[in-house]
């Protein structure tokens, strides 16, 4: 309930109105306006103002109301106390309430535990559900997520995974499976067995980084299993250590399907690792092949190809852009000791990005040898032995991430000389825009194929908005624990998984607009604390809602009347 305040300070009142709400049982501050000197209050309700309202305080409520509902199917709080159990007379926060608190705010807007507590007092979680606020701080987090060992992070996910697959109605068939890596702020000296150097996909080579395989659901496009490894670990080999869990997770979300197809990238595919899918009847698989081990495949002239019949051709045709569209080839062939079907893939926008983009190269590496030939022509100092300049050129053409093969460089009577390889280049440049797809799927149309493919970018986009600063967030992350390491990456799935829901949950409704801005637009849905004047008496009520806001409160079962509120069965 809510009630006046008054604080003594210097000798002076000065007046708060304070909410009362109790939290674990016991009375708690959920909410504090500040009033002022009574002066102010008196002027406040005296003086003759326009409208009949005077607005106190607002609080964010849309978007942490509607992952509170989602969570509400899903209830992964009382998952992780299941497995973790609070210990006699522990104080709450619970260990699943910490770790709850930490996917809500990941989903909306990802900050340091140090500034949860700041962020939470701005919302109206209190609300929506209750909670010691001064308890979410940093230490209390680490704390009690100090409690949650390895084997404890496994078993909670593997409930919250087959809690998950209980509520979501997929037909689930295909699975999308990659990895990515994520750097850490962790100093050589701090001990840990997740966090190692190895090569980091954005370029954060001089970082120790974690490693982290996820399986998604091809037509829900959401997370169905993780695995979080070290960082320098191949992906051959991490898909190698993981297939059978793997394969267990796979077959229980298609429990009514005969035949169950993974999507991996090149990679991934080494030979045992096909040779363990092959074992499985049930298992089938869908890969790319390296054209540097394919080059009759690569060079295929393009008469041989056909364009796809995929709805991306039909709105190209529609455009007047029959050039634009995407051509394939089939075959089938020897791989893996098997026949398989052979796809082989062209985008003529793709072909011209990157023939420009190596063109380019190839100019800058020119020159570079320029100034080489010159140096060398002069005998300046560190340019007179020829091994030390063919040394520098193999670094830039590393640096440059382009093949050395495509110069040749010699020496003779104290001249240095080179030429473009033109053979090199051209099988380059026949490379160019293709991709070669193979799979043991040999009844599947070429289209079947080249559509299940092709959606690995869903699982490219979740890897994305896992180092996007703005929703989910993995990166930066700062824990100097593996305990807290795996903690923190588990929030982080849950948090892409009730995502995923969300953004199913408005594509089925037909709203058109992308769940990222949606959840913009949710966030501006605010309670307000107000007084009507002339009043003492303190009310709630919803700031004006959008269409949007109206829409997905709909979605999930709720409309508003009287500025509050209700579920649809009470209007």
């Amino acid at each position: 309930m809510a009630h006046l305040h008054k604080k003594m300070k210097s000798g002076r009142p000065y007046y708060y109105i304070r909410e009362i709400q109790r939290v674990n049982g016991k009375p708690t501050v959920v909410n504090q306006v500040y009033l002022g000197s009574p002066e102010r209050i008196l002027e406040l309700f005296t003086t003759d103002q326009k409208g009949t309202l005077t607005s106190l305080s607002s609080r964010e409520f849309g978007a942490l109301f509607i992952f509170n509902e989602i969570d509400k199917e899903v209830g992964f709080t009382e998952i992780v106390d299941s497995v973790v159990p609070a210990k006699g007379n522990e104080e709450r926060p619970t260990v699943g309430e910490y770790c709850y608190y930490a996917v809500l705010n990941r989903i909306i807007e990802p900050l340091s535990k140090l500034r949860l507590p700041e962020w939470y007092k701005k919302t109206d979680i209190q609300h929506i559900r209750p909670v010691a606020i001064e308890r979410l701080n940093s230490k209390a987090f680490w704390d009690k997520w100090d409690k949650v060992d390895e084997g404890s992070v496994k078993e909670i996910s593997q409930r919250f995974f087959r809690k998950v697959r209980e509520i979501v109605p997929v037909s689930a068939d295909c699975f999308l499976f990659d990895t990515t890596n994520y750097y850490t702020y962790l100093s050589s000296k701090t001990e840990s067995d997740l966090a190692v150097r190895g090569k980091n996909k954005d370029g954060k080579h001089h970082l120790r980084q974690l490693g982290l395989a996820l399986l998604v659901e091809r037509s829900w496009n959401i997370p169905v299993y993780y695995r979080l490894y070290p960082g320098n670990r191949h992906d051959s080999k991490v898909l190698h250590e993981s297939i059978e869990e793997l394969f267990r997770e796979i077959c229980s979300w298609g429990k009514t399907k005969e035949r169950l197809t993974v999507v991996f990238d090149k990679g991934m595919n080494s030979e045992d690792n096909v040779e363990y899918i092959d074992e499985n009847q049930r298992v089938h698989f869908i890969t790319s092949y390296s054209p540097f081990f394919a080059e009759d495949l690569a060079g295929k002239d393009l008469k041989h190809f056909s364009p796809l019949s995929i709805p991306k051709n039909q709105d190209l045709r529609e455009r007047g852009e029959e050039g634009e569209q995407i051509l394939a080839y089939r075959n089938t062939g020897q791989y893996w000791g098997k026949d398989r079907a052979v796809v082989v893939t062209y985008n003529p926008r793709t072909h011209r990005k990157k023939k420009m983009d190596f063109e380019q190269k190839l100019n800058s590496v020119r020159e570079e040898l320029l100034l080489y030939r010159r140096n060398y022509r002069e005998q300046r100092p560190h340019w007179k032995d020829e091994e030390s300049i063919r040394e520098r050129y193999y670094r830039l053409c590393e640096d440059l991430h382009i093949g050395s093969q495509y110069y040749e460089i010699s020496f003779a009577s104290g001249e240095m000389s080179f030429r473009q390889h033109q053979y090199q280049i051209k099988i380059a440049m026949d490379r160019f825009g293709k991709n070669i797809i193979i799979t043991d799927n040999i009844d599947w149309s070429t289209e079947e194929i080249y559509l299940a493919y092709n959606e690995r970018s869903k699982i490219e986009r979740q890897f994305r908005k896992s180092k996007s600063p703005f929703s989910i967030a993995v990166t930066p992350q700062y824990h100097w624990t593996d305990s807290k390491i795996r903690l923190h990456i588990l929030t982080c799935v849950v948090a892409m998984v009730y995502f995923s829901i969300f953004r199913n949950k408005l594509k089925t409704a037909g709203i058109n607009l992308s769940a990222e801005d949606v959840l913009k637009e949710l966030r501006e849905l605010r309670t307000a604390l107000y007084m009507a004047k002339g009043s003492k008496k303190l009310n709630r009520r919803l700031e004006d809602l959008t269409k949007t806001q109206s829409e997905v409160l709909k979605i999930f079962g709720y409309a508003v009347k009287d500025g509050w509120i209700l579920q649809n069965s009470k209007l």
